[in-house]
This record gives structure tokens, sequence and C-alpha cells, in this order.
């Protein structure tokens, strides 16, 4: 397993993941086609289902979110499989697979979040945190009956005790 790389700097990592995506891309060309020949089906992604009538720009950014996909699963490459669950190890190529995604969205003027950006969100939670389970539970709220008894019984509680508080005082002092 090859050694994790570490970065100091997310603003120079972010540059080279555009530049590489750029330079990937050919985003001079609008009609840049990739192939995917050799990836099997666990590593495959979600692909878009391209009409015949789809735009340049749509073009583009499923060929962008392909590579922000691939520069992904190269970072998770790096990341063994105890340590999946561990937020300090994965944040970096979560946080990468986002931001390229909200990124080239926001470049090519495309709308986000998206239907394939959710996609390739989904297919990273499906592959890689499917087995991550929280230590702590979730506390939920009470069902509304309960919450419900819980806020009216003090509230009528008051009037009563002030009552008896009042009653008791004046019985006092008649003694």
């Amino acid at each position: 397993m090859a050694p994790r790389a570490h970065m100091s700097s997310g603003r120079l990592s972010q540059g080279l993941l555009l530049l590489w995506v750029l330079l990937a891309t050919g985003l001079c060309h609008m009609d840049a086609v990739t192939t995917n020949s050799s990836q099997d089906a666990q590593t495959s992604p979600p692909m878009a289902m391209p009409n015949g009538t789809a735009q340049p720009m749509e073009r583009n950014y499923t060929d962008i979110t392909q590579k922000c996909w691939d520069y992904f699963v190269y970072l998770m490459r790096n990341v063994p499989t105890a340590e999946l669950c561990e937020w300090k190890v994965i944040s970096r190529p979560y946080s990468e697979l986002q931001d390229c995604l909200e990124t080239w969205a926001d470049h090519l003027n495309y709308s986000y979040p998206n239907a394939l950006a959710e996609q390739y969100i989904f297919q990273s939670h499906h592959r890689y945190f499917h087995n991550c389970t929280l230590e702590h539970p979730v506390y939920f709220d009470p069902p509304e009956d309960v919450l419900l008894a819980m806020i009216i019984a003090p509230i009528c509680l008051i009037p009563f005790l002030v009552t008896l508080v009042i009653w008791r005082s004046k019985d006092g002092k008649a003694q």
C-alpha cells in the first residue's frame, strides 16, 4: 500500500488538482471524450446518461466530474481499511471531491448541487463508508404526545403550587 501523501497547504493541492483536470480534459476542445476502458464495476463511478441534445457544458461537466472521481479514488487508495471511518483521515479526500465538484460546477455556470454531483457523493458513501457506524448513540426527540405531557405538566402544576403557598401562608398568620 502506498504511503499517505501529506500536504501542508490545501491551496497547493487544489491548484494541482485543477491543473490536472484542465490538462486531462482538454477544456479547449468542446468535443473531448473520455473512455473508461480499464475500470472494473467496483471502481466505476455513477455516469450521467447523455441525451442527444446534451449541451457542451454538460458534457464538459460530466468529463470533469469523472476526473474528480478518479482523483478521489486515487486519494482513497492511500487510506488503510481500518481508518476509513476516521474523519481526520478521510476529510481531505472527501473534501477534495466535494470541492472539485462544486468548484467546476461554479466555473462552468452549472447548478450545484446537481444530480450528477449527488451521485458521486452517494457512490463514495456506498463504496467507502458503508460500514461506518456511530460510536455514540444518536438521541432523538421524544414522541409528540410525551413531549406535550412533559411541557404541560409543569405548567399546570405551577398555579396549584402558588395557590398552596398562599393558602398555607394565610393559615400561618391566623394562628
